[in-house]
């Protein structure tokens, strides 16, 4: 079993704009799509399509709408009980691609909210092979949060994965390495927050094509005691270090129609190559080519029961 924890979980709301976003002018909406989401369950998704057992823990009023919406999903939940309606976040979709993220933080959880979090948590790590960590954490939650889970569930025996950014991503990387997690999964800019670098660069110099500073500073986290970091950069492809290896791996191109989700699904496409005892570079291709389909879907469309003989993706060992 796999478990996810969403801590700020979200109705991803994407309007299809017919036009390129007119800022400050008046723009038409050309069809608009609610979907239950946030990183955790976005994965959640993805791999209980792929034939994963999966458990999705997230908190939210019992009869919040994204309850129900979850539900008919397909994916299994658990609820921990708390105060405030599970927040609405907006994306604007160009029909070029591009897309215009406007995210509201979401409702603050008390410290009884945050302690039956832990609690379910550590109650289903027992039984899994992976706890996923995932997205942003709302008010009231503090910005290591994350790391500290990581150090109270490694007893539990479970594989731990982090999925973060910002002030939550930092306090891990300042817990370097009693917090170390198994994998990473950054893009370009939280590999930077991670390693300490700067990621616009890394980003930059990956879209050129060179990717040693990416997996240089992924070595680094290595050293530090992560497990394996799988680095997410676009349409520049994707670089994983594993155990003393580093790989690079990228799909053909494709028409971007919307980029919510896509780190999501690669991260998922990682962990179900993982789940059939598929070798490290054969996860990389997993990764890429969910988060391509992903990236190709318009709204938060998510790469539900993808055929593996249908993936076509250029990998290399780097040096």
């Amino acid at each position: 079993m796999i478990v996810t924890l969403t801590m700020n979980p979200s109705v991803d709301r994407t309007a299809q704009l017919p036009a390129p976003l007119a800022v400050g002018g008046v723009n038409r909406i050309a069809a608009v799509d609610d979907s239950p989401g946030g990183k955790g369950v976005n994965v959640a998704r993805v791999l209980t399509a792929g034939g994963v057992r999966t458990q999705a823990v997230f908190p939210a009023p019992a009869a919040d709408p994204f309850v129900a919406m979850c539900a008919g999903t397909g994916i299994t939940t658990t609820v921990v009980p708390a105060d405030g309606a599970v927040r609405i976040n907006l994306t604007l979709a160009d029909p070029d691609g591009t897309t215009t993220k406007i995210n509201v933080p979401g409702p603050e959880l008390d410290t009884a909210a945050l302690d039956r979090a832990r609690s379910a948590v550590a109650a289903l790590a027992r039984e899994a092979r992976w706890v996923v960590l995932c997205g942003s954490l709302p008010r009231g939650v503090p910005d290591d949060f994350y790391a500290d889970l990581v150090g109270a569930l490694r007893p539990a025996g479970a594989r731990l994965a982090v999925d973060t950014s910002d002030a939550p991503l930092e306090a891990l990387a300042a817990r370097l390495p009693d917090a170390a997690p198994d994998l990473v999964k950054p893009n370009g800019e939280e590999l930077g927050q991670l390693a300490g670098v700067d990621g616009t660069e890394l980003e930059r110099r990956a879209a050129d094509g060179d990717t040693t500073p990416v997996v240089e500073a992924a070595r680094a986290l290595r050293d530090r005691g992560v497990g394996a970091a799988l680095v997410t950069l676009g349409g520049a492809g994707a670089v994983l270090v594993d155990d003393g290896e580093a790989w690079f791996a990228n799909t053909p191109a494709v028409q971007v129609r919307s980029t919510v989700g896509a780190g999501d699904s690669a991260l998922a496409g990682y962990l179900l190559a993982e789940a059939r005892g598929l070798p490290p570079r054969d996860r990389l291709v997993w990764a890429v080519c969910h988060g391509s389909v992903a990236a190709s879907l318009p709204g938060t469309g998510l790469p539900l029961g993808l055929d593996p003989s249908t993936f076509r993706a250029t990998v290399r060992r780097l040096d």
